[in-house]
């Protein structure tokens, strides 16, 4: 999943990021209402962590400057300011969460998980393809009963592949919602990181779940795409 981080505070933003890459989310930051708006309607998010107080534009204009534009990303607003107007204002300016700093950064990770099931119907958070189980809220893999160690990056891929189970995926949405601004597009980083999470998960003597459609991308379904 790629979120968007936006936090004037450099050293909290730098906190909120490598929490989040610990935990396989694809990361970019930045630190005014402007670029906020300008990434956003730019780049595909899976979710904005949006903090109000913001030089300049601050973070409920920024909010309702997104979904005027039609752009219906979840946004979990940070605030230092704990009355209940202004957790109204909040909300009807279009975010669809509110958290008070200082925050444990568990609870953080629980309303981004819980904002990310929301979209289209709730989604579980374990998924079984025949006899793979893979458990999004902990990160634990299991094939056949034999735990299965991913890097961050895999276990990232692995969870776009799987929250679309039995349907092709894109490079492109894969370089999207996996990989952050930072990432060259004109590199092999996709088919490097799909061949290291077949050796790991498609290995010797487990039957093949994870399938390249040459030319649309990539599926993880029980049978091979016909």
């Amino acid at each position: 999943m790629r979120v968007l981080v936006v936090e004037d505070d450099p050293r909290l933003a730098a906190l909120i990021a490598r929490g989040l890459r610990e935990e396989s989310y694809a990361v970019d930051t930045c630190d005014n209402g402007k670029s906020a708006i300008m990434q956003a309607a730019v780049n595909s998010y899976d979710a904005v962590v949006l903090d109000v107080m913001l030089p300049g534009v601050d973070g409920l204009t920024v909010v309702s400057a997104l979904r005027e534009r039609h752009i219906h990303t979840p946004v979990l607003m940070l605030t230092a300011r704990d009355t209940v107007p202004d957790r109204i204002a909040g909300l009807d300016a279009g975010a669809d969460d509110y958290l008070v700093k200082p925050f444990d950064f568990g609870e953080l990770l629980a309303r981004l998980r819980a904002l990310l099931r929301r979209p289209e119907a709730v989604q579980p958070m374990r998924v079984m393809i025949a006899d793979l189980d893979i458990d999004l809220q902990s990160h634990t893999v299991i094939r056949a009963g034999t735990p299965i160690v991913l890097t961050a990056k895999e276990f990232a891929l692995l969870e776009l592949l799987a929250r679309h189970a039995g349907r092709v995926v894109s490079r492109a949405d894969i370089v999207a919602h996996v990989w952050d601004d930072n990432h060259d597009p004109f590199t092999n980083a996709v088919e490097v990181y799909m061949n290291r999470l077949r050796g790991k998960v498609d290995r010797e003597p487990f039957a093949p779940l994870l399938h390249t459609r040459r030319g649309a991308g990539y599926m993880l379904a029980a049978s091979a795409p016909v």
